[in-house]
């Protein structure tokens, strides 16, 4: 056949397959799939008529198996109407509801073989996956997702740390700074690319790519570095992301489902508010619900380091935790040889006599970084897990903190769930660290409190350059980082960090406390900083909710400030923060909050002061110092 009569029959298979537009149920948000001339297949997004996602590629290639062109549509299903409501004990809401249509579009290649790509609409964007059902097994080689966007559009990104770099080789860890208000299509200053979530602005839409469902069985993906005429490609993990052994990318024996791709998307309150992340997340294994208790944590490690973690400063952690009224305190890196797991039973057996639960570390790692910390390798194999959280359970700790993990291949992604669901089976709350985004994790694995994936608090108190970046830093993260997912950023100091000029005013510190979703919030400030706060500020963080029902994003902009309302019980708390050199006054918009009263806390005149005063629902206008912050309580 030659090339006019290939073009000729291109386009005849293209036209027996005109575009499928599948919307969302409000019809604000349609989906167009297609088959282009050199029949790949392709989709595009749309709000309210204007384009978002311009015309994309979608497709595998699995070894022996090229399912990413010459495709012709063999089924396109009827269109199904999802609905499921589900509980969150960690989280932006505690009761969600997730609507969505659904279809299944089935494609074969030339050789017979089959796809399915699943597509879902919902009010707050789009989501598909692949999944290719037979025996025999299914080695992934690359996937040809992507997501084009105008040439206009704008980006907030965080580069992807490269595999075996940094510190003792504990790259990546997702730590780094985001770019902000770039150029889309600008080039990743790291080679591996860019991390989820990402987050755009296309004309008057922000858009949040993303991924969820990892059962396992799959590698976690992020944006390539490259994304030229400002089309983003799914990544893979580096070569060296992987348990000592094991396999990179995904190999699976029988039926390959792939994590979904999502797109959420509208205005900037639609994209805040979205709960997609958890919503495309598989559902709650089994776990004793007594068990899954948010909370707040007492920690030594931020401020004062290895020195601390010894017997004597951990029971006064204990009784700094009491006497804030916290659940728990943070034993971290080498317990086992400064404190040692007997005299850490009478630290868990002291905890539990002022109902104060102590939390554990651990360093997850084999082969796969230089550290020496311990406990080391106490976790590697299942019979190691099993032994290990029993005898924790008998010693009555409540959790483990997991650490230095070796990145985002299909093996680690196996090790985390295993991890999880061990811990879960011991009665055990988990934290990861030195780890992966977690991806809807905590839907799944109530257990899961929180993990790190993140430049947090601890990098402001080895450099002042960290420190000074931090407060753009903590401006951008409820709009990426947090947006999904729980994120121990260890938040709040009040006082001095050694050798270190802090950035941030106590109002900014304070506000985070509300701002960050975390299961369990460890906050950095030590019994000496909080002595210096006023009563009230120190009452207000006694009362603090541990987990919210609602959130509702108020105002913002990333990396410049946000302003937040959450919801527990019949209290709502309001909190923001100013990023900008300058003071900001903003126009709030409380009128959720009817004319309700409250209490506000902010700066006073000093970078450490505070003042205190009433506030009323309604339209409210307030002024945030610059690099500073607020909370108000409307119960």
């Amino acid at each position: 056949m030659n090339l006019i009569h290939k073009s000729v029959f291109a386009a005849l298979v293209a036209s027996a397959f005109p575009a499928h537009a599948l919307d969302s149920p409000d019809r604000r948000i349609s989906v167009k799939v297609a088959l282009d001339a050199q029949q790949t297949l392709t989709y595009s997004v749309q709000r309210n008529g204007v384009p978002v996602i311009l015309p994309s590629t979608l497709g595998l290639q699995l070894a022996g198996a090229d399912l990413a062109g010459k495709l012709t549509l063999a089924q396109t299903s009827s269109v199904k109407a999802v609905s499921e409501q589900y509980e969150m004990a960690v989280g932006k809401r505690r009761h969600v509801s997730y609507r969505a249509n659904e279809q299944v579009f089935t494609v074969r290649n030339g050789a017979g073989q089959a796809m399915d790509v699943v597509l879902r609409v919902s009010n707050d964007g789009v989501a598909l996956r692949y999944i290719v059902k037979g025996e025999g097994r299914k080695q992934f080689v690359s996937e040809a997702t992507s997501f084009a966007f105008a040439p206009s559009a704008k980006a907030w990104l965080q580069p992807m740390q490269v595999a075996q770099t940094g510190w003792k080789n504990t790259n990546p860890a997702y730590e780094e700074h985001y770019l902000r208000d770039i150029a889309a299509g600008t080039t990743s200053p790291s080679k591996a690319g860019w991390v989820f979530p990402a987050l755009f602005k296309t004309g008057d839409t922000w858009v949040a790519l993303s991924e969820a469902d990892m059962d396992g069985s799959f590698h976690a993906s992020r944006l390539q570095a490259e994304s030229p005429d400002a089309t983003y490609r799914i990544g893979l993990p580096m070569a060296d992301e992987k348990f000592t052994g094991g396999a990179v990318l995904a190999d699976v024996t029988g039926t390959l489902v792939t994590p979904w791709r999502l797109i959420a998307l509208g205005s900037l309150p639609t994209v805040m508010d979205s709960t997609l992340g958890t919503d495309l997340a598989a559902p709650a294994i089994a776990f004793d619900k007594a068990k899954v208790k948010p909370g707040h944590a007492a920690w030594s490690w931020a401020l004062l380091k290895d020195d601390a973690t010894v017997y004597d400063v951990q029971k006064q952690f204990i009784d700094y935790a009491a006497d804030m009224k916290w659940d728990y305190a943070l034993v971290d890196a080498d317990w086992d040889r400064k404190i040692g797991y007997d005299k850490m039973r009478e630290l868990a057996q002291y905890g539990a006599g002022k109902n104060v639960g102590v939390l554990v570390w651990y360093n997850s790692s084999g082969l796969w970084n230089q550290t020496e910390y311990s406990p080391k390798g106490a976790l590697l194999t299942a019979d190691q897990r099993k032994k290990e959280f029993a005898r924790l359970k008998e010693m009555g700790i409540k959790g483990v903190k997991i650490d230095f993990f070796p990145g985002d291949g299909a093996s680690v992604m196996a090790y985390y769930i295993a991890l999880l669901k061990d811990a879960a089976d011991a009665g055990l709350l988990v934290n990861f660290h030195g780890a992966t985004l977690p991806r809807g994790w905590a839907r799944t694995y109530p257990n899961l409190m929180s993990a790190e994936a993140i430049k947090g608090l601890e990098f402001t108190t080895f450099t002042q350059v960290d420190q000074d970046a931090v407060v753009r830093h903590a401006a951008m993260l409820p709009f990426a980082r947090n947006l999904f997912d729980p994120m121990d950023f260890t938040p709040m100091v009040f006082g001095d960090i050694p050798n270190i000029k802090r950035a941030t005013r106590n109002g900014f510190e304070l506000a985070e406390s509300v701002l960050f979703l975390s299961g369990i919030q460890h906050f950095a400030e030590t019994p000496t900083g909080m002595a210096s706060v006023p009563a009230y500020v120190k009452s207000f963080l006694q009362a603090l909710p541990r987990s919210w029902d609602d959130s509702k994003f108020v105002d913002g902009y990333p990396g410049a400030h946000v302003v937040i309302a959450r919801k527990a019980g019949k209290a709502w708390y309001v909190a923001g923060l100013n990023a900008d050199d300058a003071d900001k006054t903003i126009a709030l918009d409380l009128s959720f909050l009817s004319k309700r009263k409250g209490v506000l806390i902010a700066d006073g005149a000093t970078e450490r002061e505070f003042t205190r005063s009433d506030i009323a629902g309604g339209k409210a206008s307030i002024t945030i110092k610059a690099h500073g912050g607020f909370v108000a309580v409307f119960k």
